[in-house]
């Protein structure tokens, strides 16, 4: 494969997972619940972002039992507990798992300063998500980001599985960490791969991988590519994928999108691959796929992988019944998350079982970022006569654009709405839907 260059124009960064082909296939066989138990606590911690330079201080959110990636299987049942040592109130979202009777700021108020906040949360589907604490007050502090992994239950025929996490951190003149949702054209920028300014990844020879891409940034609308490797994308937000390889070899990630791409290691033993990133402005290496010196693992690629196994979303949507809503995507019915209530009126309402299609309008200057929690969308033609073959949850909507999506109200309940626009001192603004 040459290395083809990596061009991330605006149009790009808003049609790049348009590219995704995600089809549903048989429902799911009965899933078996295994209680676990996920303890997080939210603390300030230090980070050495900068060589030669002190430790900078950020919101963290560790994890017990353990404090890597958050791994689980579809069907456990998870009791979840924050710990909230913060100096103000913290709120946690997770994107991979989803119940009514969890859904932040509707059903669970932020826990304040040295308490606790205690909930269930099913997992229904496999894939890979992200839990954090943004929703409530990332414009007060920058809040950190872990990633969240549901394992199918069926193999899956890799060697690897390894997650790529990449954050963002502005920093102002004295090295202090600055806030999104607020004017920050004069700090310094700090992408980090996994926690690190640069990261190394080895690799043998002949092996499959299975990366999972999380854009972490708070604002930031992003592009990933490794040099001169194929990326086979097999799912994107949590949701299987019909496999394809990527465009120019890149994925492109709105902020909380994830992908996950399958990646053969066919260089020769003793190589590097850069990993890139574009944000937007420009191109930068953020770490490597270091070859090792052992022998080759196959001496021959393997064989092609079919599409990873169904969570059971709809394989068809009725659209000529479907409940129709023109949503715009700020002005004065949005709120800011410290002014939603769960009195607020729903932006709309649907039946379960009934499809919504919704015409989200962006009237501002900037490229506008949607994400619908309780429900993953399907994106729809231009004509309104079809839709594309992949689901999704979160959606970047140009400026001055609209786009519609549909999905099927499969989940009772009352449901949040994010918008907020890629850039980072916008505001995050949100509404809420309900099923009933």
């Amino acid at each position: 494969m040459t290395d083809a260059p990596l061009a991330l124009t605006r149009r790009r960064l808003l049609i790049g997972l348009a590219a995704t082909g995600l089809m549903a296939r048989a429902a799911p066989a009965a899933l078996a619940e295994v209680q676990r138990p996920l303890e997080l606590t939210a603390q300030i911690g230090a980070r050495a972002l900068r060589p030669g330079q002190p430790d900078t201080a950020l919101a963290t959110l560790l994890a017990s039992p353990g404090d890597g990636v958050l791994r689980f299987q579809r069907g456990d049942q998870l009791t979840v507990s924050l710990a909230n040592s913060l100096p103000g109130p913290a709120l946690l979202s997770i994107r991979g798992g989803s119940t009514a009777a969890a859904e932040p700021l509707l059903a669970r108020r932020p826990a304040a300063p040295g308490g606790r906040d205690i909930f269930s949360l099913p997992l229904r589907h496999a894939g890979t998500g992200l839990c954090d604490l943004r929703l409530w007050g990332d414009d007060s502090a920058p809040m950190p980001v872990r990633a969240f992994v549901v394992a199918e239950r069926e193999p899956v025929a890799v060697d690897r599985d390894e997650v790529l996490l990449i954050e963002d951190v502005r920093l102002d003149g004295d090295g202090h960490a600055l806030a999104p949702g607020r004017d920050a054209t004069a700090a310094s920028s700090l992408l980090l791969l996994n926690g690190k300014p640069g990261f190394d990844l080895p690799v043998r020879s002949g092996q499959r991988l299975r990366l999972r891409f999380i854009n972490g940034c708070h604002r930031s609308v992003i592009a990933f590519k490794i040099a001169d490797h194929d990326l086979r994308v097999m799912a994107v937000d949590g949701q299987p994928a019909e496999p394809f390889v990527a465009r120019a070899g890149q994925v492109v990630l709105a902020p909380g999108s994830r992908v996950d791409a399958m990646v053969d290691a066919l260089r020769p033993p003793g190589s590097e691959a850069a990993i890139l990133l574009h944000d937007g402005s420009s191109a930068r290496p953020l770490g490597r796929l270091l070859y090792g010196a052992e022998p080759a693992l196959r001496t021959a690629p393997a064989a092609p992988l079919g599409p990873l196994p169904s969570n059971g979303l709809p394989e068809r949507l009725d659209l000529k019944s479907a409940l129709r809503v023109e949503l715009p995507l700020g002005g004065p019915d949005w709120r800011r998350p410290a002014d939603l209530t769960a009195t607020a009126a729903p932006a709309f309402k649907l039946k379960p079982g009934r499809v919504a299609v919704l015409a989200l309008s962006n009237p501002g200057p900037q490229p506008m970022v949607f994400h619908l929690h309780g429900h993953w969308f399907r994106l729809l033609d231009r004509l309104d006569d079809g839709w594309k073959p992949f689901w999704l949850d979160t959606l970047t909507v140009g400026a001055q654009q609209t786009e519609r999506i549909a999905f099927a109200a499969e989940q009772p309940g009352r449901w949040l709405l994010e918008a907020m626009a890629a850039h980072w001192s916008a505001p995050r603004l949100l509404r809420s839907y309900a099923v009933e």
